[in-house]
């Protein structure tokens, strides 16, 4: 079982800079590839980033390539998502996932084994 919590959210204006952190509880975190997903206010939940478990591979949705950055540390059984240049359309609850595989996993919110509570992201205009 993994527990995964999300921080690092808030408000931020238009042209600002977030850092996202998700803490994963339970053992062999560096066996699981994680992802970033996001659900805007009224809309589906979306993929964002997502990193092999070696840190090897990262993969970006177009709408956040050049301006997220996906990362983890194993040894702190952690990922982040540091987000600049924000803009108001990236307000949405921002959600880690985990899922136990080789390589770099899905763009999609199918097939994750383990979901955070979500963090919220607002940025203001």
């Amino acid at each position: 079982q993994v527990q995964l919590v999300e921080s690092g959210g808030g408000l931020v204006q238009a042209g600002g800079s977030l850092r996202l952190s998700c803490v994963a509880s339970g053992r062999f975190f560096s066996n699981y590839g994680m992802g970033w997903f996001r659900q805007p206010p009224g809309k589906e939940r979306e993929f964002a980033a997502a990193i092999s478990r070696n840190a090897g591979s990262t993969y970006y949705a177009d709408s956040v390539k050049g301006r997220f950055t996906i990362s983890r540390d194993n040894a702190k059984n952690t990922v982040y998502l540091q987000m600049n240049s924000l803009e108001p359309e990236a307000t949405a609850v921002y959600y880690c996932a985990a899922k136990w595989i080789s390589g770099i996993p899905p763009a999609t919110k199918y097939g994750y084994d383990y979901w955070g509570q979500g963090t919220q992201v607002t940025v203001s205009s």
